[in-house]
């Protein structure tokens, strides 16, 4: 199956490409360029029309979208949040949990399983993100506070032995037992990422030094300046901010972060340590309304308004309804981001964070045919996904 993409103006790499072209073969992308396209016998062509075309989202952090939630523990409900976020230009994501018992984790490991086999339609699912249960309750957010816990090998070397799927695992390092664990995750290649945390900057310093590259949604459910016997201390924040290689993501839905601190991330880390996120619940893309966070059965009771999640008490978010789309947008005409670097934290940047960027996350010979056209307001007209069209309109 031989695919060409013409009248493309191509994003990649911090530029943009005017009148470029891509050929793709067999789910690959096969060769790029600019101006008339080679003399190919080709299956399908896809006119562009000028609009922006560029490598596939990569979502790092959700939960959710479409009416349904991964922890609703079906296969039907990982291929719905596949469909929908790929509607949105979501190529790549992973698969995220809330902290729950672990009988209930452990039939996640399966759905996932048995989803991945079935999704033909939907976004790569490139491997579960654990969030929790090892969070500290004073940052626990929304996670449910009867499964919080702290690390220990016999816990946590069980869950690592139930499934070959763990990409990423968000943890409060400052917990007994969380700077072990995060040699563990590092030593097998799986991402340590300090998160829902109440840690001081010195405790994530040590972190960062046993294996801990990442921050879970930075400023949200995290440490800032603070005072202990009267002495201030700096918090995970400032030290996401010290650390120059330490990767943060943040929920850039223009609402969990404001503009000045969407500016402040960006002037600090740069496009090359930021990675745009979700953290999406069920509600992505769907009405605002009443939805349960978490599992159907389980989850509690929150209140979709204003274009966010909250608790039903509203005393606090509960998860954003933010789909892909929407992060780029927030970039650009909020925190007013080129266009190239709001790219860049979307695609490149959590491509090389999962390890994969050998093959998504540019428009390069050899990569995945994982695309996504788009117009001047980031609306998606065409997601494609392994050289294949999921969603067009």
């Amino acid at each position: 199956m031989i695919t060409s993409i013409t009248n493309a103006r191509i994003i990649d790499s911090g530029s943009i490409i005017e009148n470029g072209y891509i050929i793709v073969r067999d789910g690959l992308i096969a060769e790029t360029g600019q101006g008339c396209v080679p003399d190919i016998e080709t299956d399908e062509t896809i006119n562009a029309g000028n609009r922006y075309v560029s490598p596939g989202f990569i979502d790092l952090h959700t939960h959710g979208a479409g009416g349904s939630d991964l922890m609703d523990g079906t296969v039907d409900a990982y291929l719905t949040v596949a469909r929908t976020h790929a509607r949105y230009g979501t190529t790549t994501f992973l698969p995220t949990t809330l902290t729950c018992p672990d009988e209930e984790l452990f039939r996640t490991f399966e759905t996932l399983r048995q989803a991945r086999r079935s999704n033909t339609h939907g976004a790569r699912m490139a491997g579960f993100h654990l969030e929790g249960p090892y969070f500290a309750y004073s940052q626990r957010g929304a996670q449910d506070p009867d499964n919080l816990r702290n690390p220990t090998p016999d816990h946590y070397n069980a869950i690592l032995a139930a499934s070959d799927d763990i990409r990423r695992w968000s943890i409060a390092p400052e917990l007994p037992g969380a700077i072990e664990l995060g040699r563990v995750l590092s030593e097998r290649g799986i991402i340590a990422s300090a998160g829902h945390t109440d840690a001081i900057t010195e405790e994530v310093i040590s972190a960062y030094k046993a294996g801990f590259s990442l921050m879970t949604h930075l400023y949200s459910g995290m440490s800032g300046v603070t005072r202990r016997n009267a002495y201030r201390h700096g918090g995970a924040v400032e030290a996401a901010f010290l650390l120059d290689d330490m990767d943060v993501e943040i929920i850039a839905d223009g609402i969990h972060l404001p503009k000045e601190l969407l500016q402040l991330i960006y002037k600090i880390k740069g496009p090359g340590h930021i990675a745009l996120i979700t953290d999406s619940m069920r509600a992505a893309g769907m009405p605002e309304g009443e939805y349960r966070l978490g599992s159907l059965s389980k989850g509690q009771t929150v209140i979709v308004e204003d274009g966010v999640a909250k608790l039903a008490d509203r005393s606090a978010f509960a998860g954003s309804v933010a789909t892909a789309d929407r992060l780029v947008r927030t970039m650009i005409h909020l925190a007013e981001v080129p266009l190239t670097d709001a790219i860049t934290m979307i695609t490149s940047t959590p491509a090389r964070i999962l390890g994969m960027d050998s093959s998504i996350g540019h428009i390069r010979p050899g990569y995945n045919a994982d695309i996504v056209i788009f117009d001047d307001n980031i609306n998606i007209c065409r997601t494609i996904i392994g050289g294949k069209t999921v969603h067009s309109i």
